[in-house]
């Protein structure tokens, strides 16, 4: 199945941040060999030049290395990953902030929110723990 990317951006900028997506998660570990351009571009369904692109930028980023004979691999700099997968965590913030500030919220109401979906969240598996073990 083809990846979802948004026709208003550019295609090689949402493939980096896909990649650096799995790399921070730990879909691909450090290390770890990535697909071939062909293949990627098969998966993403994009023309392979802006595969190509998009791993480029990535091994300026230093988030992945090309081996000559055995292609690109996840960097096993893990210092570079947990840095890179805070950096998108906080990018990731900053654009709730910025939307809920446009909502009206302020940051204490903000965090109410945050407690309250929290609680939820926890209350709810709780709750689905306890219908499992009755059953």
């Amino acid at each position: 199945m083809a990846w979802e990317l948004d026709a208003d951006r550019p295609i090689y900028a949402q493939l980096v941040e896909r990649i650096q997506r799995e790399i921070v998660s730990g879909k691909y570990q450090p290390g770890e060999k990535l697909p071939s351009v062909r293949d990627l571009a098969a998966v993403a369904a994009v023309n392979p030049n802006t595969v190509q692109k998009a791993f480029a930028e990535l091994e300026r980023s230093g988030l992945i290395m090309t081996q000559r004979t055995s292609g690109r691999t996840v960097t096993e700099d893990t210092e570079l990953i947990s840095n890179t997968r805070e950096k998108l965590a906080a990018g990731h913030m900053r654009s709730f902030i910025d939307n809920m500030q446009e909502l009206g919220y302020d940051t204490g109401e903000i965090r109410e929110l945050l407690a309250k979906m929290q609680s939820r969240e926890t209350g709810d598996s709780g709750k689905q723990s306890r219908e499992a073990e009755n059953k």
